[in-house]
C-alpha cells in the first residue's frame, strides 16, 4: 500500500512539475509577444484551485493531472473587444505563432539541462563501467572482451559510466555489430567490433548487459548483516545489523549467495540461525516470511547484507563546478534528446516492440522507484521525461504542438494560412492517433501489473 502512494505521490509531483514549466513557456513567450492569456491550467476537469492574477488571468490547478493548457485570446473562438485586438493571438504574425507555440517544448529542454546542471553541481560517487562476469559463448566473449576490461567507447562515445553505456547500446537494438573500445587491465587500449547476429533483446523483459553476455563488476555481498527489516522475520527473532551468519540448521553456510538459496527454498518454516555476534556465537530461531517470485514463493528472512567497498580505481566522484557542470548538463540533454528520436524511430521500423510502449501507470512506478532511491536519481528522472515530453509534443501531429508548428510552418512557405476545414481534419485525426497510443500505452501498462 504505501508503495502505491509514493509512485501516485512522486507521479503526481513529477507530472505536475513538468506540465508547469511546459505550459510556463508557452504563456511567457505570449506575453513577450503580447498575446493576451486568459487562463493557465495545470491539469484537465474540475477546478480544485482557481486564482484571478492582476492581469486577469485565471490560474487553475485541475482535478486530472496528464496534462495542461494555456488558453490565449484567439478571435477564432472568442468575442474580442476592439480595444483587445492587437493581443489577439490569430492576428499575429507567423513567426510570433510559431514562437509561442515552440516554446513549450523548447523549455522542457532547457528545463533538463537545467536540472542536469544541478545533479552535477551536487555531485555523486560513479561507478566506472568494468566488465565483471563474461558468459562463455557469448557475443561479447567470442569479440574478446574479458572480465576486468572498462568499455570506454561505444561507437566513438566516450563511456564513463554505466548509465552511457546503457544509452548508447540501446542505440544499437536492431543492429548487427556494435563498435566498442575497452581498457585492458594493463592499460593497452583495444576497439572491437562486436557482431550481434540475430541480437533477441526486449526492454520489456530482458537485460541488456545479460543479452549480450556479461555483467556490470559488482562487489560481491558478505554474510554481515546491514540492515534487519522493522518487524520482518529476523527482527522478531531478534537479529541485528552487523550480526555475522554462520549456519542455518546445522549447515555451515559459505557465502551469501548459499544464504539465499537456502532461504528462498523454505517460505514459512522455521530455521535455527546461527550468527557469531561480538565474537560470540548465538543461535537464534527464525519464522521465514514469504515473497512472490516469477517462480513461486519463496522464503523470506527479512535482512539485507554489507557490501564491500569498490576498489577506488573502480569508481570516481564526479562533481563539476557551474560552467563545467552546463557544458555536461547540456550534452547529457542532447544525448537523451538523439536517443529518444531514434527510438521512436525503431518503433517505426519495429526494432522496438509496440508492447514496450508505456503509459501513465509505468510512468509512476518509474517517478516511485526514482524517489525512493533519493534526490538525485529524482531529478535525473525528470530531466529523461522532460526530454521526452518535449519530444513528443513536437512531433507533426495535429492537437500536439508538432502539428500547430507543421501548420505555421506550411503558411510561412505559402504566404496563407492552411484553410480552417483542412486543420478540423488534421486536429480529428491527430485526435484518433494519439487516442490509440494512449490506449494501446495504457494496455501495456495493465498487462504489466497483470
Amino acid at each position: 500500500m504505501f508503495e502505491i502512494i509514493r509512485n501516485i505521490g512522486a507521479f503526481v509531483l513529477a507530472l505536475g512539475i513538468l506540465v508547469a514549466v511546459h505550459e510556463w513557456g508557452h504563456f511567457i513567450v505570449a506575453r513577450k509577444c503580447g498575446v493576451k492569456v486568459l487562463r493557465f491550467s495545470i491539469g484537465f476537469g474540475k477546478p480544485l484551485y482557481k486564482r484571478i492574477t492582476s492581469t486577469g488571468m485565471e490560474f487553475v490547478i485541475a482535478a486530472i493531472p496528464l496534462g495542461g493548457y494555456v488558453r490565449m485570446l484567439d478571435g477564432r473562438v472568442d468575442d474580442v473587444a476592439e480595444q483587445d485586438m492587437a493581443a489577439s493571438f490569430n492576428i499575429q504574425p507567423v513567426w510570433k505563432r510559431f514562437a509561442i507555440v515552440a516554446a513549450g517544448p523548447g523549455i522542457n529542454f532547457l528545463f533538463a539541462i537545467l536540472i542536469l546542471m544541478i545533479v552535477a553541481m551536487i555531485g555523486q560517487d560513479k561507478a566506472k563501467p568494468f566488465v565483471g562476469e563474461v558468459t562463455p559463448s557469448s557475443y561479447i566473449a567470442a569479440t574478446g572482451v574479458e572480465a576486468g576490461d572498462q568499455i570506454i567507447e561505444i561507437d566513438g562515445a566516450e563511456t564513463r559510466t554505466w548509465q552511457s553505456v546503457n544509452i548508447e547500446l540501446m542505440r544499437f537494438i536492431g543492429a548487427d555489430n556494435i563498435p566498442l573500445t575497452v581498457e585492458k587491465p594493463n592499460g593497452q587500449v583495444v576497439s572491437y567490433d562486436m557482431k550481434m547476429p540475430n541480437w533477441q533483446f526486449d526492454p520489456e523483459s530482458d537485460d541488456m548487459f545479460s543479452s549480450i553476455g556479461f555483467e556490470p563488476f559488482r562487489t560481491k555481498p558478505s554474510k554481515i548483516i546491514a540492515l534487519v527489516s522493522p518487524s520482518g522475520p529476523s527482527d522478531q527473532a531478534g537479529l541485528q545489523e552487523n550480526d555475522e551468519i554462520v549456519k542455518l540448521n546445522g549447515t555451515f553456510m559459505a557465502e551469501w549467495g548459499q544464504i539465499v538459496d537456502y532461504v528462498a527454498a523454505r517460505p514459512n518454516e522455521t530455521v535455527e540461525v546461527e550468527v557469531l555476534r561480538d565474537g560470540q556465537s548465538e543461535v537464534f530461531e527464525v519464522t521465514l516470511g514469504e515473497r512472490e517470485t516469477p517462480t513461486g514463493t519463496a522464503g523470506l528472512l527479512g535482512i539485507s547484507s554489507q557490501v564491500g567497498a569498490y576498489p577506488e580505481n573502480y569508481y570516481f566522484h564526479d562533481k563539476s563546478g557551474p560552467f563545467d557542470a552546463l557544458v555536461k548538463g547540456t550534452q547529457e540533454t542532447w544525448r537523451l534528446m538523439t536517443l529518444t528520436v531514434e527510438m521512436l524511430g525503431k518503433f517505426i521500423n519495429g526494432d522496438v516492440a509496440v508492447k514496450n510502449l508505456s503509459g501513465p501507470i509505468s510512468i509512476a512506478q518509474g517517478a516511485g522507484m526514482s524517489a525512493s532511491y533519493g534526490i538525485i536519481v529524482f531529478l535525473g528522472f525528470l530531466a529523461l521525461i522532460s526530454v521526452n515530453l518535449g519530444i513528443v509534443n513536437l512531433l507533426p501531429l495535429p492537437m500536439l504542438d508538432g502539428g500547430h508548428l507543421m501548420y505555421f510552418t506550411a503558411e510561412w512557405i505559402t504566404g496563407k494560412p492552411v484553410p480552417e476545414a483542412v486543420q478540423e481534419i488534421g486536429f480529428r485525426i491527430g485526435g484518433v492517433l494519439l487516442f490509440m497510443l494512449m490506449a494501446v500505452a495504457i494496455f501495456n501498462d495493465i498487462n504489466r501489473i497483470t
